[in-house]
């Protein structure tokens, strides 16, 4: 019997990326939602329903893992990784929201997990290296692969197999790498352990390798079409593969005995379950099971359905493989005849019908040929390119310099153009004032492009966090990511320092060769009263604009390891050891980097101790010793305090202004103000900014922030010209910011008038940042509603200013 359809589970909101499925009543299914879903069985006979939905954090989940029962946790344990960089444990006997453990050391996204029969889990990351866990604490580092680890299999509690982008498989004892494979072309993507022969792994150079422990290939599995990303293994060892063909394959004896095609780009993810039924989750968002017995296969009008959303699907040129049209042949072609069956499952032919190409597969099953879409141009192609490791939509290459070899400029169509931009160029030393072309490169060349039903909504590949541009969404809006992570980006940390809309100068354009290139400024911050919020104000009305712009994406992990980095760099040098973290000052960080865990993670109010005057007192007298260079992670650590923790300030009267005076002092405020301005104060000041701006925040009162109001932007601001785009645009939005507490309440009159001053002078003095122009004007717009409403009107002159300037836009 085929194997056909048994369920659709249809809860997540993008790409299922992972599976688990330990046994034939319960299955775990990972997602770019940042969720996983556990189904589960009420009895045998029953389908398949969400019992529990896990929220690790904020990013996407890309592995799960099941640990078997223990005497402690009678039903075992659900395990959860992807970009957080978290590996997180849940009891499945508990329904508390919160993990049971939480294993930190990984320094990058945690795209695979692996348990073996004792408990023993194994990781794998883009950091390149794998981790095993006994008892939920770090055993074992397995380093030795060049590029990221994108599969695992634990064989044991001592004995472990890892894939990696490099090409390679490693066999590891322990920590040690005892055998490496190398037959594969591309990244290998799958490893699944085969009974009695040792292990199958697949790759991106669509093959499919059978091995022995001890380094024989035993044979290889040719017929996807495209990348191949995961491997099962069935009971009656039958090995099951999936890929970016849109395909689950079947194969048995070193054949493909049956070709699965799914309405979706791609099958990211396989398991099956141990009566035989097969599991797939795709880019559709939807999880399948699929069975070969006919008591639990769907209706017929449901299977139908299905065949039909099969054949109703569109397929770029690119996926079956470039032909001419007119060499196509007819629907005459489709036609069975003796010599016609004995084909192979999931062969492809093309046909015409009328002005259409279709694309019809070999069903062995049924002794037919079957629709399974309609051949179109593509846009690009739909295979996923891999560049240093990585997974990537498109990666270009760039002409920058006559005579010189192009550069690699890797995209993802779910990125925001301008954050992909100044990554290419930061990766390349190349200057800023690029950045306007190559954005224009990248929507040129990727027009028209969305993935699967997201709808062309940005999602960072790396933190999983929203559009990098602020979207005012109600009272609880994201808060504003200037960026990517600084954090997870290169091999240093390096806050990024990003252009948040394009600029309008003129330039000759680097790419095209165009003479003058004159962009048309794109607002990028549309605040509007109501939610949803789109990039045009709803019913046109903007002013008053009531909450406040916060800069509050964070990535704890990391920031963590980067301090404890620098931290053991300052104490091997002789010259600055004495400089080091006290072991108090240790045991405080830890604490503040545990409450920002958790509150980041939603999980306020589990135990952490909540920040107070002590730890206030130790960031100040860090930042008052450390080196400049290695203060942006401390001045980030404030940034943070600010916005989760803003009580911890009141504690006394004179703790914030001794506070923002130490963050003046490591930012080098009133040092150097020529340009050009060293990277590390213009990253400092970046985040001094930022921290500024989250004292700011809705619902602070301006009298308990006085030390915020001490930044010198408000008494006498540097020169225009020598701030960066980045931070002139923060400096609007601590404008923004100020008139949106003037609101509800009064500030007094001085410094009414001083905002006021310059939010004019920033309206009149950059006009060609649109972005910073515009949060201005919102400020503006607010400073004057606030007057009129709490009937505090403004001066006269300060009136006839503001018409001045506006008038001189």
């Amino acid at each position: 019997m085929p194997y056909r359809l048994s369920a659709s589970l249809a809860l997540h909101s993008s790409d299922v990326r992972a599976l688990a499925s330990p046994t034939d009543d319960l299955i775990l299914s990972a997602s770019r939602d940042a969720t996983a879903i556990l189904w589960k069985k009420p009895n045998p006979s029953a389908p398949f329903e969400q019992e529990r939905t896990f929220k690790p954090g904020s990013g996407y989940v890309n592995a799960v893992t099941i640990v078997p029962p223990t005497s402690d946790a009678p039903k075992g344990y659900a395990v959860t990784a992807g970009q957080d960089m978290i590996i997180n444990v849940y009891r499945l006997d508990s329904p508390q929201e919160e993990p049971e453990y939480s294993l930190i050391g990984h320094e990058h996204n945690v795209c695979a997990l692996h348990t073996a029969s004792d408990g023993t889990i194994i990781s794998g990351s883009w950091d390149s290296t794998a981790k095993v866990w006994k008892g939920f604490k770090l055993a074992y580092d397995l380093r030795g692969h060049a590029q990221s680890i994108l599969a695992v299999v634990a064989i044991n509690g001592e004995e472990f197999l890892t894939g990696s982008a490099d090409k390679t498989i490693k066999l590891w004892k322990k920590h040690k790498a005892v055998r490496t494979f190398t037959e594969h072309k591309d990244a290998v993507r799958g490893l699944a352990l085969v009974t009695d022969i040792g292990f199958a792994s697949c790759s991106n150079d669509r093959q499919i390798h059978v091995w022995t422990l001890e380094g024989d290939l035993v044979y290889s599995l040719s017929g996807h079409t495209s990348f191949i990303y995961g491997l099962s293994i069935l009971p009656n060892g039958d090995i099951v593969s999936c890929g970016e063909d849109r395909s689950v394959r079947v194969w048995r004896d070193g054949e493909c005995i049956q070709t699965i095609t799914h309405p979706a780009v791609s099958v990211w993810a396989v398991s099956s379950l141990p009566n035989g039924d097969i599991v797939s989750g795709c880019s559709d968002h939807v999880v399948r099971v699929f069975s070969v017995e006919e008591g639990r296969w769907l209706p017929e009008a449901d299977l139908k359905v299905y065949d039909e959303q099969v054949a109703n699907q569109a397929l770029p040129s690119q996926q079956i493989g470039d032909v001419k049209k007119s060499d196509l042949p007819g629907l005459e072609a489709l036609k069975v005849s003796g010599g016609a069956i004995g084909r192979k499952p999931g062969e492809t032919k093309m046909v015409k019908n009328g002005d259409a190409v279709e694309a019809h597969q070999w069903d062995s099953a049924s002794n037919q040929w079957v629709k399974i879409g309609t051949v179109v141009d593509a846009v690009g192609s739909t295979r996923k390119q891999l560049y240093q490791g990585k997974e990537w939509d498109y990666v270009f290459d760039v002409d920058v310099h006559e005579g010189a070899p192009p550069l690699k400029l890797p995209y993802n169509a779910s990125e925001n153009p301008w954050t992909a931009a100044q990554r290419f160029l930061q990766a390349n030393e190349l200057p800023m004032t690029y950045l306007d072309e190559v954005v224009r490169f990248i929507e040129k060349n990727t027009t028209g492009v969305s993935l699967g039903a997201d709808g062309g909504q940005y999602n960072d590949p790396y933190t999983g966090m929203g559009a990098s541009r602020y979207q005012p969404a109600g009272g609880n809006a994201p808060s504003q990511n200037t960026g990517a992570d600084p954090f997870t980006g290169g091999s240093r940390y390096q806050p990024s320092l990003p252009q948040s809309g394009p600029t309008q100068s003129g330039y000759s354009d680097p790419l095209t060769g165009a003479n003058r290139y004159q962009p048309t400024p794109s607002p990028g911050f549309r605040p509007a009263p109501s939610s949803p919020v789109s990039s045009t104000p709803a019913s046109g009305k903007v002013i008053p604009h009531t909450s406040p712009i916060t800069f509050k994406q964070c990535n704890i992990p990391a920031m963590r390891t980067k301090l404890t980095e620098l931290n053991s760099e300052i104490q091997r040098e002789i010259s600055t050891s004495t400089l080091a973290l006290h072991p108090d000052e240790v045991a405080l960080f830890t604490q503040m980097f545990d409450y920002l865990a958790a509150v980041n993670g939603g999980r306020k109010g589990s135990g952490q101790i909540v920040p107070n005057e002590n730890h206030i007192e130790a960031l100040i007298h860090v930042l008052d010793r450390w080196p400049a260079i290695h203060r942006f992670p401390l001045i980030d650590l404030a940034r943070l305090i600010v916005a989760f923790a803003p009580q911890s300030l009141h504690a006394n009267a004179g703790l914030g202004d001794r506070f923002m005076d130490a963050l003046l002092r490591a930012s080098d405020w009133d040092e150097h103000w020529t340009p050009p301005m060293t990277k590390a104060k213009e990253r400092n000041i970046l985040l001094l900014l930022r921290t500024v701006a989250n004292a700011l925040q809705e619902n602070a009162k301006l009298g308990n922030i006085t030390w915020a109001l001490k930044v010198p932007i408000f008494a006498e601001p540097p020169p225009n010209e020598l701030l960066t785009s980045p931070q002139r645009i923060v400096c609007s939005t601590l404008l923004l910011n100020f008139s949106c507490l003037a609101l509800s309440s009064s500030p007094e009159p001085a410094l009414r008038s001083l905002v006021f001053g310059l939010t004019l002078r920033g309206i009149a003095n950059q006009p060609n940042d649109a972005e910073a122009v515009y949060r201005t004007l919102v400020a503006l717009g607010n400073l004057l509603y606030a007057a009129k409403q709490l009937n505090a009107p403004l001066p006269a002159e300060e009136v006839a200013q503001a018409r001045s300037t506006l008038e001189g836009v």
